[in-house]
């Protein structure tokens, strides 16, 4: 945090690598389960005609693009800031959760046609082969969400891999079910219905994650950070009489900004000066709030009016 003049900033450099870069070996390990589990149930489905199994190894087909993305976005935005990228390419890893969401949402719909499609013209499934491919895509799944668990709580672009997978599992379990019902019924309908529940189950999760990730695309504050609170700690500092141009944004998962300009009474200044008005501010802020990269701007009162003239 440097010492401020007139116009003082505090500001701490942006953290070395994004919150995912942390993951890159275990989304290596997930990228390589999901690709052979995806050859063996379209190799399943099709040998068992089974909609379930190839529906799953589409999804499937989806999480290993969705996962190489988050690798090639990590790859992007762990690399260094330059001069006319001075947070370097870290909001790569947000392209890539939109990128994932709208894949998933067209796997979804496919999906979900698809299933339709075989309630107007039944297509005899082998229950048996269905169940053997299914159990096979479940145990890879879970080994890939266990392998996933941790980094999904700290990265957009980790969370949409992780639901992905988390999608196939239940999916799997799905073509497990229905398959387990044809072989013991004879009821063929369990197939498709089978479909629909896992469509249904892609498109609420990718939904929420497609709202989280334009709201970082948006610069929307970050969703632990109240900015009303964020202002009354600022406004509650001694010597500070005002605050405005309060912002606060995410550049990518695990990296939130903000920005504010504070009025400092002259007196506050000259008694304690710039530099621990600075560390008071970064303080407050980071310590309350987990916001580790501020800036601060200092400024006497009637400042802000000057400000105001020079825009016009």
């Amino acid at each position: 945090m440097g010492a401020g003049h007139d116009h003082g900033h505090a500001q701490h450099a942006p953290t070395s690598g994004t919150a995912a870069a942390a993951y890159r070996g275990r989304l290596r390990i997930a990228l390589s389960i999901t690709l052979t589990v995806m050859v063996v149930e379209i190799v399943g489905g099709v040998l068992a005609d089974s909609l379930a199994l190839i529906a799953d190894a589409a999804h499937m087909a989806t999480d290993a693009v969705g996962l190489g993305m988050a690798l090639l976005a990590i790859h992007f935005a762990n690399r260094p800031p330059s001069g006319n990228r001075t947070f370097g390419y870290a909001r790569a890893e947000i392209l890539a959760a939109l990128a994932n969401c709208l894949l998933l949402l067209c796997v979804g719909g496919y999906v979900l046609y698809e299933a339709i499609q075989r309630f107007v013209t039944p297509v005899g499934t082998q229950g048996g082969l269905t169940v053997v491919f299914g159990a096979i895509g479940l145990v890879a799944n879970m080994i890939s969400l266990t392998l996933l668990m941790r980094g999904q709580k700290e990265s957009l672009n980790v969370r949409g891999a992780f639901l992905e997978v988390a999608a196939d599992a239940l999916g799997s379990l799905a073509v497990i079910i229905s398959a387990t019902v044809i072989l013991l019924t004879g009821w063929q309908a369990a197939d498709p219905i089978a479909s629909l529940v896992i469509g249904l189950m892609i498109v609420p999760r990718t939904v929420k994650l497609l709202r989280e990730t334009l709201d970082v695309l948006l610069e929307a504050a970050p969703k632990n950070v109240d900015m009303a609170e964020v202002r009354a700690h600022i406004l509650a500092l001694p010597g500070v009489e005002d605050v405005h141009d309060l912002h606060a944004w995410t550049i990518t998962s695990g990296m939130p900004v903000l920005s504010a300009h504070v009025v400092v009474g002259s007196d506050t200044l000259d008694s304690i000066g710039h530099e621990k008005m600075l560390h008071d501010l970064q303080g407050c802020v980071g310590d309350h709030f987990d916001v580790e990269h501020c800036t601060f701007q200092l400024e006497p009162g009637g400042h802000a009016e000057h400000e105001a003239k020079l825009c016009h």
